[in-house]
């Protein structure tokens, strides 16, 4: 059974400590994996006012958010401007990319997108996608192959301008089949490779799911004869969740799962759908997420 295994990386945190426990782990058992990195300012502690939702505050209150962060990604940015994340590490990302790894973009401003994705112009999504790229590839010294927008906030102009880069794929809604977007009955030419599986902080504290049974949990929803794409965030299972992900992957290797980057699954399942990308609901997760149309979450 192959598992798509995606990183998602979202601060100065995550990248500076989180990226090079993930590598090493990934490295120790030979797997490659697809790191999408957030490259321009770290604002992330801008999402508090967010406190003020009834849904979000009981999420960072079911997750224990200050320990599962850790309190400077929860304020940075909020005092004073965020530090440009791809400067600050553009080693880590570097050797990320020199190892073998799937290097994709995440975003420029993660906070900015996800906070205001359906405010933005047709040009500021151009700018946007234009400064993460042009940050990435001169870090790596070659453009980035794919991207994925923040916590899967995307719209039609987002999968619009993202078609005129030069990416092989794109994983910005949740589904169940590889799939080219579809958009006033036009076809897209950038397949998009949907998240199958739910994340850590939308499982845990739901359900009686604990970090005792996580692991277990997530195999048990592996589909041996479809899709499985699992999104892991560097802040999380890179750091305070490490000796919890190194379990799972030890299991799931024990079961006879191997891990992939996502680009690898369009030669196992090349796209042979089309579909809308519209707004769902996602159990355990605050607002709306893009979704493949005609799939309940």
């Amino acid at each position: 059974m192959l598992l798509g295994l995606r990183i998602d990386v979202d601060t100065l945190r995550g990248t500076r400590c989180g990226v090079p426990n993930l590598c090493r782990l990934l490295d120790e058992y030979s797997i490659k994996a697809s790191f999408f990195f957030s490259v321009g300012p770290d604002n992330m502690g801008r999402h508090l006012w967010r406190l003020m939702r009834p849904d979000f505050l009981f999420k960072m209150l079911r997750t224990n958010a200050p320990n599962l962060y850790g309190w400077d990604i929860l304020l940075r940015g909020t005092l004073w401007p965020g530090p440009v994340i791809g400067k600050k590490t553009a080693d880590i990302i570097r050797s990320t990319s020199e190892a073998g790894h799937e290097i994709g973009l995440h975003t420029w401003d993660h906070h900015a997108w996800q906070a205001h994705i359906n405010e933005m112009s047709r040009e500021d999504i151009q700018r946007s996608l234009k400064q993460g790229f042009d940050l990435l590839e001169r870090i790596t010294g070659k453009p980035p192959v794919c991207s994925a927008v923040p916590g899967w906030k995307c719209n039609n102009l987002a999968l619009e301008e993202k078609d005129r880069f030069p990416f092989v794929y794109n994983s910005d809604c949740r589904g169940e089949n590889i799939f080219f977007p579809m958009i006033g009955g036009c076809r897209l030419s950038q397949p998009q490779i949907p998240v199958t599986l739910p994340t850590y902080d939308e499982l845990i504290g739901r359900n009686g799911i604990s970090d005792k049974n996580y692991n277990e949990s997530i195999m048990s929803r592996l589909d041996p004869d479809g899709l499985n794409v699992l999104t892991i965030h560097a802040e999380v299972e890179g750091i305070s969740r490490f000796p919890l992900f190194e379990n799972f992957v030890k299991l799931a290797r024990d079961k006879g799962v191997s891990f992939a980057p996502l680009g690898n699954l369009l030669k196992t399942s090349p796209p042979a759908i089309q579909a809308a990308v519209i707004e769902g609901e996602v159990p355990g997760r605050e607002g709306y997420c893009s979704c493949q149309a005609g799939i309940s979450a």
